[in-house]
């Protein structure tokens, strides 16, 4: 027998084994079956465990355990700028509240005058459209409680009424800032200064949050040619070019141009209105150079040309590093925006009106940065109009910044605090006769609610007196 044959009758056999069906049958059958028993007592599933399906591999959820949607929320999510248009909304009537017989109606002069202080005046409805155009109602402010808008005229409102007439006589800018404690009505301030201006024929400019501006909420673009670098905000800059031409277009439409401006988006020739230039300003891009060409205008000395009154609300928002950043990733100071610097320019001094006016602003306690060089320039010029030793500059602090200074420098403040006992009943008694005030206004409930509001802050009398009423 040759090796080859030998060898391969040992590694495969030449008869093949026969398994029996039946026998291989029994072999991979289970020894038992457990279906009656689990159909009888199934398993208990645990609570919150997720089953596992064999045969597809996917997982799947209990419905009794379904996540529900975040907050329990129904219906369609709101639009975009729904809160915020909610949040910023302004009622200037209650048809609840009864109306004020023998209430004065506000005239040019009414705030100027000494004989009206500690006296309540309601505002006409041509000036409260054109205040709520420039947003000088404040939601936080309590105008729809009221049958009609009206306010409180105080001491500080005639001094800074006649200080805003006298620089208009004189063709002088008054440059002032309104400094204070939370709620003690520094906002108030403004509004009745803006409504001065409209009823005395005054082109009246409102920035009315400064934090618009600084906090990288609007777009921003550099302007071409400028060194410094400067940047323009078209679209926040197009929202106040139409708040300007519809506050003040009695005004606008007499005024003419004096100059060409050929950079403007559209051709604007000389001897046009300015309500033909306000209304160029059509879309965001080149809003910032209409704004300009419009305050060149105003600028333009022997056109005949009204006071100026520009405001702003928030000025520690502007007296900051901004939250912009250049092309280098840089940080932008506010004052390298250019309404921001056009405004500080304005409170230094750097323009005057042709025919006087006033630039005003006002501090905020609620929501607003630490600044210490305003705070420090603030107390100086305090400390000068009163006479005192100005303070100085802490010499271990790195915190100060010599281009707010330099916008301050030439300011006067005006310290608001509480109103009097005399102008805490006037306003009181106005409360009483809306029907809110469900008490008799005497010599002791005007004390009791002008010690709980602090010695009389506007803002904390209203709490304890507007917001606790009991039937």
């Amino acid at each position: 027998m040759s090796v080859p044959t030998t060898l391969r009758c040992l590694v495969r056999p030449s008869v093949s084994r026969h398994v029996p069906r039946q026998v291989a049958a029994v072999v991979w059958a289970a020894p038992f079956s457990t279906s009656s028993s689990l159909a009888a007592n199934p398993p208990k599933k645990k609570a919150g465990t997720q089953v596992a399906s064999i045969r597809s591999g996917k997982k799947m959820q209990l419905g009794k355990f379904k996540k529900k949607a975040p907050g329990g929320r129904t219906g369609k999510a709101p639009l975009p700028g729904e809160r915020k248009s909610v949040r910023k909304r302004i009622q200037l009537s209650n048809s609840n509240a009864l109306p004020v017989q023998g209430l004065a109606e506000l005239t040019p002069e009414y705030m100027a005058d000494k004989r009206n202080a500690g006296t309540v005046v309601s505002l006409p409805g041509t000036v409260q459209d054109q205040l709520r155009v420039v947003e000088a109602f404040k939601p936080t402010q309590y105008w729809g409680m009221f049958r009609n808008p009206s306010m409180l005229v105080r001491a500080e409102t005639v001094d800074l009424m006649s200080r805003m007439q006298q620089s208009a006589e004189k063709k002088q800018t008054l440059k002032l800032v309104v400094s204070g404690d939370r709620i003690t009505g520094k906002s108030m301030l403004l509004l009745q200064g803006m409504a001065h201006g409209l009823l005395n024929d005054w082109i009246v400019i409102n920035i009315p949050e400064a934090q618009e501006l600084t906090t990288a909420s609007t777009e921003y673009a550099p302007i071409p040619g400028t060194n410094p670098v400067q940047y323009m905000q078209n679209n926040y800059a197009l929202k106040l070019v139409q708040a300007v031409r519809k506050a003040n277009e009695k005004l606008l439409t007499r005024l003419t141009t004096a100059y060409s401006h050929p950079e403007l988006p559209q051709n604007i020739p000389i001897n046009s209105t300015l309500m033909q230039l306000a209304n160029s300003a059509k879309e965001a891009d080149g809003a910032w150079f209409v704004f300009h060409a419009l305050w060149q205008e105003l600028m333009a000395k022997g056109q005949g040309r009204p006071p100026i009154l520009f405001t702003l609300d928030g000025l520690q928002h502007i007296m900051k590093v901004s939250d912009y950043r250049s092309a280098a990733f840089n940080p932008i100071h506010s004052h390298d925006l250019a309404l921001v610097r056009l405004f500080t320019d304005c409170l230094a001094g750097s323009y005057q009106f042709p025919a006087g006016g006033a630039v005003l602003a006002a501090t905020s306690r609620g929501n607003a940065p630490r600044t210490p060089s305003m705070e420090l320039a603030l107390s100086q010029r305090e400390a000068e109009q009163t006479g005192a030793e100005p303070p100085k500059h802490d010499p271990f602090s790195r915190d100060y910044d010599t281009r707010v200074e330099a916008s301050l420098k030439n300011v006067q403040v005006m310290k608001v605090s509480g109103v009097s006992k005399l102008e805490a009943r006037a306003v009181m008694e106005y409360w009483a006769a809306s029907g809110l005030l469900r008490k008799t206004v005497d010599e002791a409930t005007v004390t009791e609610k002008w010690t709980v509001g602090g010695h009389g802050v506007l803002g904390e009398m209203e709490r304890a007196s507007l917001l606790t009423m009991r039937p």
